[in-house]
This record gives C-alpha cells, structure tokens and sequence, in this order.
C-alpha cells in the first residue's frame, strides 16, 4: 500500500531516506579503506495493521564486513491504527488510534572492539498530536575518554542553536533512558535523547525537524572520524571476549526496555528489522 502523504509528512520521509543513503556511503568508504568490497544488502518490506489491511513498510539494510562487523540501517514510513490496548501507551493516541510514523532506525557492532559501537535513530510521528524523538549514543565496549569527549561535543554543537540547556536536557534524558535497572549499568557512555518535541504551529515543526536534521548531520559527521581513529588498532583475544560479553548488555537493554523494539513489534513492523540491532555474536559468561 502506498500511503498518501502530506506536505510535512513527505518532507520527513525524504529526509530520513536521504540521510540513510548518506550514512551508508560513509560507512563503505570506510570498508573500501580496510579493502573491503562489503555493501549493504536492501530489504524492502510491507506491513499489515492490526485488522489485516496495508499499512506502509520500509526497507531494512544490513552490511557485515571487515569494519563493521554487523551495521543495520533501516527506514520505514508506516501508517494505520493501533490496536486499543496499545494505543493507550502512545502519545495522544488514547482516544484515536489512527497513527503515522516515518524515521531512520541505526545500530552498529564494530569487528575491533576498540571501535566503539553505536545507535542512532530520530523520527516523525502522528496521531492527534505530531512530534519528532529520537537521539544517538555511543556504545564502547572498551572506552576512551577522547571518544567519548568527541562524540557529546559534535552533539553539543547540534543542540546549540535550539537553546543554552538543550544539550544539558537531552544528555540527562539518555542518561536516565539508557539505564539498565537489573544490571545497575548505562547501556555505555550516553549521548542525547529526546521525544515528543510537538509540532503545534508550523514554526515548532520548522524548527523541530532542522533539530532533528542537525542530530542526524552531526552523527554523520563524528562516528566516522571516530571508527577511523580506532580501526586498525591491534587488540588482544581477551579484548575480543570483552567485547563479546558488553554486547550481552546491549542485547538485554534492546529486548527489555528499548522503545523502538516495543513500538516495532507491536505495530506488525519487520520482525528481521526490529532485531537488526542484535549483534552477531555475543557471549555470557
């Protein structure tokens, strides 16, 4: 089913698609520079709503090569009704299921555990109310302060234009969002996180949306240059089980209290999408 559009939808779609094709480009050079020859593959996929009928879809990409041991990006622009119960979970969707959403959705697990993994993901929603969320943090399974220093200053940096303490908001909410209660654990060494920035007039969409295009031209930006810095770092057989053994954290986080998990498989999403963010291999021990 092609999903019929607004203006602000369509602008939102294009964009997320657009920085998809972006990211993935960086992200093969980098493969080229380590002579590889590994590509995305391209998934493309349809939902179904709740009652049966055709809901949008979306298209899942996945490479596994030298660097990137296992990177997802995926976009979808999805459309329908929720089912009631869960309807009630959802921002103003209580009393009118019907809902929109289009976003990127992007999880990296890096070959050197050196390199530090990494998630990203921003997104337009609509039910009686419209709103962008989203954010990116960074996943070390072996930290290094420079990184972590370079990768909260490019989003600082983002942040900047929107207000003096948005920043400072945003990192305290992935902070308390990338929590894992039964480990007592940050999921790794946070970044920014935001949702339901309402777009009630035209000018809050404006600038909403430049935010959330900054956010996602920031991580383009630093990741990159942050991968490069670590790839060709030697590491150790122990390093590696390290690494092995942080992923089972990520994998906890992502099946128990992520989100974006929930929403996807409660709204009838890719199953093979949803799940792009596990890794590989993981180990506990």
């Amino acid at each position: 089913m092609t999903l019929v559009l607004d203006d602000r939808q369509q602008a939102a779609r294009s964009w997320f698609e657009s920085l998809r094709d972006n990211i993935c480009a960086a992200f093969e050079a980098i493969e080229r520079e380590a002579g590889s020859d590994a590509s995305f593959e391209y998934t493309p996929w349809e939902r179904n709503d709740h009652d049966g009928s055709p809901g949008g879809g979306g298209v899942r990409g996945v490479m596994k090569g030298k660097i990137f041991e296992k990177v997802g990006v995926n976009v979808s622009t999805v459309g329908g009704s929720f089912n009631p119960e869960f309807a009630k979970t959802i921002h103003g969707a209580a009393e009118d299921p019907n809902f929109f959403a289009t976003g990127i959705s992007l999880v990296a697990h890096m070959a050197n555990p050196h390199v530090p993994a990494v998630h990203m993901n921003t997104r337009y929603l609509v039910t009686t109310k419209s709103w962008f969320g989203g954010g990116a943090d960074l996943n070390p399974p072996i930290p290094y302060e420079e990184d972590t220093a370079d990768f909260h200053a490019r989003l600082r940096a983002a942040c900047a234009p929107y207000g003096p303490d948005v920043y400072e908001r945003y990192r305290k909410w992935a902070e308390d969002y990338f929590w894992i209660p039964h480990r007592n654990v940050h999921r790794g060494v946070g970044g920014i996180f935001y949702d339901h920035l309402e777009n009630t007039s035209d000018a809050l969409f404006q600038q909403n949306f430049a935010l959330t295009r900054d956010v996602g031209e920031a991580f383009l930006d630093v990741f990159p240059k942050l991968v490069r810095r670590r790839m060709n770092q030697p590491f150790t057989a122990e390093e590696k089980q390290a690494q092995l053994r942080w992923r089972g954290l990520y994998v906890e986080f992502n099946l128990v209290y992520d989100r974006g998990t929930t929403f996807g498989l409660k709204t009838g999403g890719n199953v093979d999408a949803i799940l792009m963010s596990l890794p590989p291999e993981v180990a506990w021990d």
